[in-house]
């Protein structure tokens, strides 16, 4: 990657927070049907996903992204739906990763074709990536999954990325009554292999996964099965806005993290942005508006209008949902977490 433009513009919002991450969903689609983000009973044979012509082409995504890191955008997340079911995945990495002032680019997946595609992602220039993985029990795993996806070809994945030289983090989103007795056996599995865990909290994000708090396993919960078995300590976090709270093996450098959203919202440190496949920018995981930037960029805008209407949006942003969620329930339906990824 090039090295970071010092003379990016560090736009922030009307609560001081700046933007630093952009997330980019280059698909709607995934051929998984996980309940806690595409159940099976809402996207089934008949839901209809984006069309071609209503997607942003590959063009359009880097000058798009050309423009975020003019804003002060540094860190590049590539989701979905299931990102590695885009053809073209790698020479969107590649375009994206010459911009100059991109310091990271990750990819998040859920595996399934990670071990076809890991020499493609290394060869476009990805370093690091981060894989979904709720189970290590194949019948809980298939269920979870909703496609009865075994969890040997994510784990087999997994290695073919790690073999390439990819560095690889693993998600678990921990449902109480669900796999949460997987919570110990996943760190152990992990540690010995070296790969940082992060245990996600159940979040409520879009309309469809039938978000209760009483399914959400809290971190505490989390860190103190763990402790019991492998004493952990405290580790401070590498940047501001970073959203796992992390924790370290005693006596080792292996790390574990955790993902709070709903018991320890991070929103005061948020500095994301997300964009999704057809060019709506979202504000915020739990967003409930959109701004088209592809009309905006089709009617023909310049790289300065087009910048100076995204800070506008950006400095008007207010979004705080993981702190007021149980006392200002959201007023219209939220965006649905296949569609701007997690």
């Amino acid at each position: 990657m090039e090295k970071h433009d010092e003379n990016a513009l560090p736009i922030h919002d009307a609560l001081g927070r700046p933007l630093r991450d952009l997330r980019i969903s280059v698909t709607d689609r995934c051929n998984f049907r996980c309940r806690y983000c595409m159940p099976e009973e809402v996207f089934g044979p008949d839901f209809r996903f984006l069309p071609q012509d209503k997607l942003l082409s590959l063009p359009e995504w880097e000058r798009l992204t050309r423009i975020f890191v003019s804003l002060g955008v540094e860190k590049i997340r590539i989701t979905g739906g299931e990102p590695l079911l885009k053809n073209n995945i790698g020479e969107m990495i590649s375009l994206i990763r010459r911009i100059e002032g991109v310091r990271d680019i990750a990819v998040t997946t859920n595996g399934s074709l990670l071990k076809q595609k890991a020499r493609e992602l290394k060869d476009a220039g990805l370093e690091r990536i981060t894989v979904s993985l709720d189970s290590l029990d194949e019948e809980r795993f298939g269920v979870m999954n909703g496609r009865r996806f075994p969890a040997k070809r994510v784990l087999e994945g997994i290695d073919a990325a790690a073999s390439e030289g990819l560095s690889v983090k693993v998600n678990m989103v921990v449902q109480k009554g669900v796999n949460d007795q997987d919570v110990v056996p996943m760190a152990k599995y992990f540690r010995e292999r070296g790969h940082i865990l992060r245990f996600v909290e159940f979040m409520d994000v879009g309309n469809s996964n039938a978000w209760n708090l009483k399914h959400v396993v809290p971190s505490r919960q989390i860190i103190e099965r763990i402790h019991k078995e492998m004493p952990l300590e405290p580790v401070e976090s590498n940047y501001f806005g970073e959203v796992a709270t992390r924790y370290r093996y005693q006596g080792s450098e292996d790390e574990i993290g955790l993902i709070s959203s709903v018991t320890q919202a991070f929103c005061g440190s948020c500095t994301r942005a997300r964009l999704s496949a057809e060019g709506h920018l979202y504000t915020c995981l739990f967003a409930s508006t959109k701004t088209d930037l592809l009309h905006v960029m089709r009617e023909g805008k310049s790289d300065d209008e087009l910048r100076s209407f995204i800070a506008d949006v950006w400095g008007k942003r207010q979004d705080r949902y993981s702190e007021t969620r149980l006392t200002q329930p959201a007023a219209a339906p939220k965006v649905e977490m296949s569609h701007i990824g997690g």
